[in-house]
């Protein structure tokens, strides 16, 4: 069965605290939102019926390193029964060791991060462990078959340089199509960011990031991707900066769509 996890941690953003909110949020959009649950295709997502809600993973102490093997050690406990695995966060950082759990069991794990930000820093304000790091983090280390990073409209020359060190396929926002579809390769993981979308659409974000995405933009590819989807996690929600949980709204759609993709 499909499990849900929520990781409220923040500690590793860099501009704005709030992330950590984000999961009992999204979940009250199941309870109390306008929405019902059924996704587009027409498959209800229903916890306790096709998905296990496990809760979110307590953190006793907000440091970093501890945070990030927390993580990775509930992960992949939880991958051991074979499971899928949603993660709601809780900053970017937390798919550091969230994707090195599932590229221990995954060997040739391949990640669509869907982002405004390319998060390849090598050394961001001297934290390892930085939500602008995490897949600096995951490339050096050698745990991925492919990284393709789609959304991209920050990229600065560190950056660029980064992507070509470790020969990451980007899709800048300004050069967007759906082409990259067919090249993705399974088993798939997906990172979704919420800033992905341009802020009309997600306004409950810490970094505003002009020109993204439209919603059906990025529900058209969740939609259209045609490999086996192992895992995603959806980040960066800040229910502070949010408007009439408007975002919580898209978030919980895009845990809809997700959910239908990786239910059997």
């Amino acid at each position: 069965m499909l499990k849900l996890i929520g990781i409220p941690f923040d500690a590793n953003s860099s501009y704005l605290r709030g992330p950590a909110l984000a999961p009992k949020h999204i979940r009250l959009m199941d309870k109390e939102g306008s929405a019902n649950r059924f996704c587009e295709f027409g498959k209800e997502i229903s916890e306790g019926v096709n998905y296990c809600d496990c809760g979110d993973i307590e953190f006793t102490e907000i440091d970093a390193a501890f945070a990030y093997n927390k993580i990775k050690e509930t992960i992949s406990i939880e991958l051991k029964e074979e499971s899928k695995i949603i993660s709601l966060g809780g900053d970017h950082s937390m798919s550091f060791p969230v994707i090195e759990a599932f590229s221990e069991k995954y060997k040739k794990l391949n990640v669509l991060h869907l982002d405004a930000h390319a998060d390849l820093y090598d050394n961001f304000e001297n934290n390892p462990y930085s939500h602008a790091s995490p897949f600096a983090r995951l490339m050096e280390k050698g745990f991925l078959n492919s990284l393709t990073q789609v959304g991209i409209r920050t990229f600065n020359t560190h950056q660029k340089k980064q992507a070509k060190r470790f020969g990451v396929k980007v899709v800048e926002m300004k050069d967007f199509s759906m082409d990259f579809i067919n090249s993705l390769q399974a088993p798939l993981y997906i990172s979704l960011d919420m800033d992905v979308l341009d802020p009309a659409y997600a306004p409950g974000i810490s970094h505003h990031e002009p020109g993204g995405m439209t919603t059906r933009q990025l529900i058209k590819i969740i939609q259209t991707i045609n490999v086996p989807i192992v895992g995603a996690d959806i980040v960066e929600l800040n229910p502070k900066r949010d408007i009439n949980n408007a975002t919580a709204m898209v978030a919980y759609k895009l845990f809809k769509e997700l959910a239908s993709k990786m239910i059997d």
